[in-house]
């Protein structure tokens, strides 16, 4: 039978010159710990091989996220007879999913920090006009206490702070209502992006998409009247953005659109993607996996693969998850 193509586990290719390549299985493992199965399991079999197998007393445990090797004594108290079967094991995004799960989370962060700017914002806005009458009241008593302090008019009340405020209080009550119902509503709409961008929702990708695509235009115009580093560093990524979600996330029905996408997702994600990564095994039509012909492939009893020198450095056995149905990261 032929085996399918393997595939380097993460951390193990050679990078390109000058196309660094950045491995997000690793900094998962980094952030939460490896996803380990079977380290409180008595006995383990034959078909675990893909995720546990044992040797020389030890047994090699694989990370279902990075393909790290970690040996592990078995356990002196053990929770499970055997390790969990594969229906009950909630395998970790890898590859290009998992790529998009941190990209489109840090987007959604951006997203907060807009929603509680805007919000306060909105506040303020509220609150001047509630009370607009007294402060502009205030407002010119200071004013006036201010010129007679310095033995006349103030003449620069045109620019600066003063010019700001005299704009400011000649909006009427129902024009800074109106205007803090528009920051509350572009607030709302921010919010929403914010959740399902996090949750990876398709509407929130395309929310995002013509939200930010139209504040690029508006954007350069701003930069045609008065240049700022603010103003082109947010240019700069809100085209990012843009650019991301048209082509990587194929809005539209780009690059063959979201069916494109989910045949993407799976061929890197599940079963068949630990299978293609693990050069003894193959996989059935039905979908087992069994040892590969001795012509073709190892001993009956293979001594598994050391981690790779390149892939992530193997956490301390506490930071193994242990005594759990799936593959879940330690909490912390």
């Amino acid at each position: 039978m032929t085996s399918p193509p393997a595939t380097a586990p993460p951390g193990t290719e050679k990078p390109r010159r000058y196309r660094p390549k950045l491995r997000y299985e690793l900094i998962g493992c980094g952030l939460h710990g490896h996803e380990l199965v079977g380290t409180d399991a008595a006995s383990v079999r034959p078909e675990d091989r893909l995720v546990v197998r044992e040797h020389d007393g030890l047994r090699w445990h694989r990370c279902l996220r990075c393909d790290s090797w970690l040996p592990l004594p078995p356990p002196e108290h053990p929770a499970r007879p055997l390790p969990p079967d594969r229906t009950q094991i909630d395998l970790p995004l890898r590859g290009r999913p998992l790529r998009d799960r941190y990209v489109l989370r840090l987007i959604a962060v951006d997203r907060v920090v807009h929603v509680l700017v805007l919000g306060t914002i909105a506040v303020v806005i509220f609150l001047f006009a509630h009370d607009r009458g007294q402060l502009h009241s205030d407002y010119t008593r200071i004013l006036a206490n201010l010129q007679g302090g310095l033995g006349g008019p103030i003449d620069n009340t045109g620019h600066g702070v003063f010019s700001e405020l005299n704009r400011l209080f000649a909006f009427s009550p129902a024009e800074l209502y109106l205007a803090g119902v528009a920051v509350t509503a572009y607030t709302a709409v921010l919010a929403c992006e914010a959740f399902g961008l996090w949750f990876a929702r398709r509407w929130a990708e395309y929310l995002t998409f013509v939200e930010t695509g139209i504040l690029v235009p508006l954007e350069i115009y701003e930069l045609t009247t008065r240049v700022s580093a603010l103003k082109v560093l947010t240019l700069i990524i809100n085209l990012a953005v843009v650019a991301y979600l048209l082509i990587s996330k194929r809005l539209f029905g780009l690059r063959g659109g979201g069916a494109a996408e989910r045949a993407e997702r799976q061929a890197d994600t599940g079963w068949q993607a630990l299978e293609r990564a693990d050069p003894y095994l193959a996989t059935e039509a039905g979908g087992q996996v069994v040892q590969e012909p001795a012509a073709a492939g190892p001993p009956a009893s293979p001594a598994p693969p050391p981690p790779s020198a390149k892939s992530c450095t193997p956490p301390s056995t506490s930071s193994c998850s242990t005594g759990k149905t799936s593959a879940s990261p330690p909490s912390g």
